[in-house]
């Protein structure tokens, strides 16, 4: 009798066992069955500044602020667990002991005193954007719980709820949440902190601190209160953090260079996160300086600027306009891309065109007088003429009869191709370059500009400037030489500071175009460029308004920002010499016409001559000597005081051995025999500092 009911007792185990098992399966096949919801949750892009901070975020597309988690303050984490879900780590969806107790509790009450869901049903919830009261959607949280903790891992499930919790309003997730309330990111928050953003998304709306502050510091104080008891904070420290204020108002989403960030996330597509060059530091201090520089002008003037670093082609800072919310003054333009006239700004690049070509010298003197070019009869802003000048004076008065002469003597059509070797793409009214251009009758972009005297500042070579790391391309052609780059650049040095500016090492121009539209200065110092604009994007005039006085001053604030780099020592081929030393050809500037026919004309394929150095020529150098000519028919062979030093060359140019002090006699032969020599004296550099 005994075997028999033990025998039935068995029966019934495994017949129990057999059913527990089927259930068990069928509960594994109802959850494995679950169909998943989208779990790439989309992301508002991210623009970066170069040390890792925010420049900008963008709403997804729905209008929810909604971002990358991130590093997040393991404070938060650990008091998150605490006060949502203490068993996160050890079970699979749902906590029964959890439920358990809000079960008894609910009994006990009469009403429901804490809730039994995990953070996992809550990323059901929020993943699905579900009911919460409804049976039917609870039992589809418990399944879709379930479902996730078998297909993902803790780590994951974290971070979707940090994604997705709601936190009132249009901000979703912790990251939006902590820059909204406190401007910062969630990586280091003070108990306070983290204890108001545990306590928000129960009732995101009921406790938002700006409109309910005493309902969002008591829930923030309980879930203190909990921490301490827990052991994660000492009481002093919940104490402390319990007389906090809560803030009173929510803050904007960081926006520095919300014009550029703006452009790259059209320009890249898909990308939820964008790196780029730009230093908040100075960023900040150029959105400053744009603001102040049209307080109280009018609502239609704007501002824009660029600074880089013309040695890596990396923009650090980038201006689009004063006040990018103001449609006023057109501030959803970014005035760094719109076409502009350039004013007197291309004039320094005449000259280098003009010095490169061994047409003149900064110590040539040129006549500024009255002087008709076709039909054309250009006048000097002030409608005055000045003489007999050198062209460094030229230059510093930014005069306009000395840079149409050495612009028609170079050619319309060669000034723009030196422009587009730098780096500055001009739009020709009619598509047909003319005289005027040079004294700002051409689009430009003040990028491009920026551009081209970071390669000024490099000896004629410089970089496409970039925002992106690793964007800034070299030029691949020079817009023309060292020596002419650092006679150009030792000019524009000696332009004076603006009235009430602080002197640094710079050399800077400055420009105003027809009707004062624009008002720009452009400088660079011996490691970064920079360029302002003020006027209005709409085109129309602003009297009075002038480069000098206007964008001057902002120019050399810009730069007070940086550390002063002094610009670089002439290259060794330079000659620094007044005009009575100078060989007789470069005493006096002689447009065609007149005596120096061939100088007029110096990039005609004519007969051959030596170029440089010029006869009679005192060069100072210690190295390899530049012999560049002019004409002629192909190879070049130079000699030096008789000797072959570079023999069939397929440039008219050619770097010679140092000869040493004292007399050289160079002497170039073209392939028809033709030849050309000049007799020059070479001297060591002089290092006494200046």
């Amino acid at each position: 009798m005994r075997s028999r009911r033990f025998a039935l007792m068995m029966m019934a185990a495994v017949l129990a066992m057999g059913v527990l098992a089927g259930a068990r399966d069928r509960f594994d096949d109802w959850v494995q069955a679950t169909a998943l919801p989208r779990l790439d949750i989309p992301v508002g892009v991210e623009v970066m500044a170069r040390d890792g901070s925010l420049l900008r975020a963008f709403q997804v597309s729905d209008g929810r602020w909604r971002l990358e988690p991130g590093a997040v303050d393991p404070l938060f984490l650990d008091m998150l667990v605490m006060w949502e879900d203490r068993r996160f780590a050890d079970h699979s969806g749902i906590d029964p002991v959890a439920v358990l107790r809000a079960g008894w509790q609910a009994l006990r009450h009469g009403r429901v005193v804490s809730g039994g869901s995990t953070l996992t049903m809550q990323v059901a919830r929020l993943i699905e954007e579900g009911p919460t009261g409804e049976w039917a959607g609870k039992l589809r949280q418990v399944r879709l719980a379930f479902a996730l903790e078998r297909r993902l891992t803790k780590p994951v499930i974290m971070d979707l709820y940090l994604r997705l919790a709601p936190y009132g309003a249009n901000v979703e997730g912790l990251r939006a949440a902590s820059l909204q309330w406190f401007g910062k990111e969630p990586r280091r928050l003070t108990p306070a902190e983290a204890a108001l953003l545990v306590a928000l998304p129960q009732s995101p709306e009921r406790r938002r601190p700006d409109r309910f502050p005493a309902a969002a510091k008591s829930a923030r104080d309980r879930v203190l209160a909990r921490a301490a008891q827990a052991g994660l904070l000492s009481e002093a420290d919940a104490q402390a953090a319990m007389a906090e204020p809560v803030p009173r108002q929510r803050r904007a989403f960081p926006a520095l260079a919300p014009l550029l960030a703006e452009r790259l996330r059209r320009e890249h597509p898909g990308a939820r996160r964008i790196e780029t060059t730009i230093d908040p530091r100075l960023q900040r201090r150029a959105e400053e300086l744009a603001s102040r520089a049209v307080r109280g002008a009018g609502r239609r003037l704007s501002a824009a600027m660029v600074l880089a670093d013309h040695r890596n082609g990396e923009i650090l800072a980038s201006v689009g306009a004063a006040d990018w919310t103001d449609g006023g003054s057109a501030g959803f333009v970014d005035m760094t891309r719109a076409l502009r006239s350039p004013g007197s700004t291309l004039k320094p690049f005449v000259y280098g065109l003009a010095f490169d070509a061994g047409l003149a010298h900064p110590e040539t003197l040129i006549e500024d007088r009255p002087t008709a070019f076709g039909p054309w009869q250009p006048q000097n802003f002030d409608r005055q003429f000045r003489g007999t000048v050198s062209l460094r004076q030229a230059l510093v008065q930014s005069l306009n009869i000395p840079v149409v002469k050495l612009a028609e003597a170079i050619g319309p059509n060669r000034v723009v191709q030196g422009l587009e070797r730098g780096g500055i793409d001009l739009r020709l009214p009619g598509g047909t370059p003319g005289l005027a251009l040079v004294l700002g009758g051409a689009g430009v972009t003040l990028e491009d500009l920026t551009t081209g005297y970071g390669a000024l500042a490099q000896g004629g070579r410089g970089m496409r400037l970039s925002a992106l790391p690793g964007g800034a391309q070299a030029l691949p052609v020079a817009m023309f030489g060292p020596v002419a780059a650092w006679q150009v650049g030792n000019v524009l040095a000696g332009n004076p500071a603006p009235q009430g500016a602080r002197a640094r090492p710079m050399a800077y121009k400055t420009g105003t175009s027809y009707g004062h539209r624009d008002a720009l200065a452009v400088g660079f110092d011996g490691a970064h460029v920079g360029a302002v604009w003020l006027g209005r994007p709409d085109g129309t005039a602003v009297p009075g308004a002038f480069g000098g006085d206007l964008s001057a001053p902002v120019l050399f604030d810009l730069f007070d920002a940086l550390p002063p780099v002094a610009l670089p020592p002439p290259p060794s081929q330079t000659l620094t010499l007044p005009n009575s030393a100078l060989p007789l050809a470069l005493r006096r500037f002689a447009p065609a016409g007149e005596v120096s026919r061939m100088a007029a004309r110096p990039l005609a394929p004519d007969r051959l001559a030596l170029t440089f150095p010029p006869d009679g020529a005192v060069i100072e150098t210690s190295g390899p000597l530049l012999a560049r000519a002019r004409g002629g028919k192909g190879p070049w062979t130079f000699l030096l005081n008789g000797l072959p030093s570079s023999v069939a060359s397929d440039r008219p140019e050619s770097l010679l051995p140092d000869p040493g002090p004292g007399f050289a006699h160079l002497t170039v032969i073209d392939a028809a025999g033709a030849s050309a020599s000049a007799t020059i004296r070479l001297q060591l550099p002089d290092f006494t500092p200046r």
